[in-house]
């Protein structure tokens, strides 16, 4: 348990000192900030100064000295408007600050997801860092943007009280001393036990959150199988557990009010008794004694809010751990600092005894060679799970191989930039993918700069002119996130007119017209069989009626090549894939 505590005080401090490096960027403004505060809490402790004055001008009935009084109260009216002006202004300086920074983590958080490597996004639910990017973030910036606009004040002000007290009477001064420790206890009790609380707040509202990306995304699948109750169970043990945090955490932050107000009692009960003492011993006067009660409120009620400011802060603290600890995972390896661009390129493909697995235990690919002539069509077929698409990835390198090299044109692509690679392949998946936005930024999103006469020439090559023209508004109609307003297949014609327009020198066909219907199928194979002349092409295919006419078919099994050959070769030989094409083309 000690050391649980340690560590969150560790976690606790660096976090801390990196929300101070973001900060520190915009020093002008904090310098600004605490000159503000500064001028606001020196004017508002000099406000009962001049009360405790105007007291003491009224000696009684009849004995009221006017003319000073009346220029005490227009001092303290010009005060009271200089006091409001530097809080605006510092609070608007506080706002400005605060924003920035979230801006900053915000964006660098973004920029560091698109670098991540893909195994560190498949083992990470979507919905979980969804949340670190959105919910706490924003719980972050609630924390610090209440930090700064009461912490430095509050700090001022309990400084600048005890330096006015002094200046009234150093006995006093020293009763609400002695008496501020208590504050101080109750502060450091209620901070240890919040941060772990609202640490694991944050976790559950990140699982919550994950839960209902995950449901919302796969509805039709949770309804198609009766999933409704065991996903209520999920999401009512998450949410429970969150409850459960949030009440510990709020419970502990609550203590905060009902304590420091005692606390505030007991010094305002201690000036009062001694002030009572020293007008009636006559050190004292009347007009002093309602300056000193001033003093004690203004000194007590910083540690409400600095108590308050400590909870938010732990919680503001927990959340940003949650999104550091996401920019601190390693990026994709950058390119080498000499990688070559890929320019001009045959297509000519080589893996050379290639090892590659997702986790070192479990063997994948072994061993793996293959060599690929310019303008080859290859085709990967074999049971799910023996490595067709992680080949694929090998070749994007989505991943790098353990063991062998990948070589395009000779040159090994570890040595070429990732750009370059990824823009020599034109890629057609399985699962389609759509951003928000028209038709026609969807077709031009590896080419934006493309003109409306190529993406319609792009469109008509792929077969979706027909079903895009019949759209509210043609190209330019507004498609939802995913294409959810779309058919699988039109969704997947998208994607190959998405290919078609950039045509690059190379493509990777991955179950690319599985949601198609066989007679567009047909149309979309003739498509396919022009922009393939003349272009490397790796094709992933469980139907094996569509990859007839692929130049080799590399049958795989356990990461292995068990057979290779084109379709009448292996046909004649009546092995795995001779078994497999009968499989499916069986008459029953």
């Amino acid at each position: 348990m000690a050391s649980k505590n340690k560590l969150d005080k560790t976690t606790s401090k660096a976090t801390l000192k990196r929300i101070l490096n973001y900060i520190k960027r915009y020093r002008l403004g904090v310098t600004a900030s605490i000159l503000m505060a500064a001028l606001t809490v020196a004017l508002t402790l000099y406000v009962p100064v001049l009360i405790g004055q105007a007291v003491d001008q009224i000696l009684g009935p009849g004995q009221v000295d006017y003319e000073a009084l009346t220029r005490i109260l227009t001092k303290i009216g010009i005060i009271v408007l200089i006091t409001a002006a530097a809080q605006w202004l510092m609070n608007h300086i506080n706002n400005v600050i605060t924003y920035r920074v979230v801006k900053d983590i915000r964006t660098r958080a973004f920029n560091h997801l698109e670098v991540l490597p893909l195994s560190y996004l498949d083992v990470h639910p979507t919905g979980d860092l969804v949340s670190r990017i959105i919910a706490d973030i924003d719980q972050f910036s609630e924390g610090l943007l209440l930090g700064f606009t009461q912490l430095f004040t509050g700090v001022m002000t309990i400084a600048g009280t005890l330096l006015f007290m002094l200046s009234i009477n150093p006995l006093i001064t020293l009763v609400v001393v002695c008496i501020t420790p208590v504050s101080f206890l109750v502060a450091s009790f209620i901070a240890k036990r919040t941060f772990t609380m609202f640490q694991k707040q944050s976790q559950a509202r990140g699982e919550l959150t994950s839960l209902i990306d995950e449901s919302l995304g796969n509805l039709k699948v949770v309804q198609a199988f009766g999933h409704q109750e065991e996903s209520q169970k999920t999401f009512e043990e998450i949410n429970g557990r969150l409850a459960g945090y949030s009440l510990r955490a709020t419970f502990f932050s609550s203590i905060t009010n009902p304590a420091t107000r005692f606390v505030n009692g007991l010094v305002y009960a201690g000036v009062g008794t001694a002030g009572a003492y020293g007008v009636i011993r006559g050190f004292l006067s009347v007009g002093q004694l309602s300056s000193f009660l001033n003093y004690a409120n203004q000194y007590t009620k910083p540690f409400n809010e600095i108590s308050g400011v400590v909870t938010e802060l732990q919680n503001a603290m927990a959340s940003a751990a949650r999104v550091f600890d996401l920019i601190d995972q390693q990026p994709i390896p950058k390119d080498k600092e000499n990688a070559c661009q890929l320019k001009d390129i045959s297509g000519r493909v080589d893996l050379e005894h290639v090892d590659f697995s997702y986790v070192p235990e479990v063997k994948l690919i072994e061993d793996f060679s293959l060599s690929v002539k310019p303008g080859q069509r290859i085709a990967l077929v074999g049971p799910t799970g023996c490595g067709k698409t992680t080949v694929i990835n090998l070749l994007m390198r989505f991943y790098d191989v353990n063991q062998g090299s990948i070589r395009v044109d000779g040159l090994d692509i570890r040595e070429v930039t990732r750009r370059s690679l990824r823009q020599s392949y034109g890629m057609v998946l399985q699962e389609t993918w759509l951003k928000s936005g028209t038709i026609r930024e969807n077709i031009a999103y590896g080419r934006p700069e493309a003109s409306l006469e190529e993406v319609v020439a792009a469109a008509k090559e792929a077969h979706a002119h027909s079903f895009i023209k019949r759209m509210p508004h043609g190209y330019d109609t507004v498609i939802s996130e995913d294409g959810g307003n779309l058919s699988q297949g039109q969704k997947q014609l998208l994607c190959i007119a998405r290919v078609m327009l950039g045509l690059p020198p190379m493509l990777i066909l991955d179950e690319a017209t599985s949601s198609i219907d066989t007679r567009t199928e047909i149309r979309i194979q003739r498509a396919f069989s022009k922009m393939m002349e003349g272009r490397t092409s790796f094709i992933v295919a469980h139907r094996l009626s569509t990859i007839k006419e692929a130049d080799v078919i590399l049958v795989m099994k356990d990461g292995h090549i068990i057979e290779q050959g084109n379709h009448e070769e292996l046909l004649d030989k009546g092995g795995f894939y001779a078994e497999l094409y009968q499989s499916q083309f069986a008459v029953v």
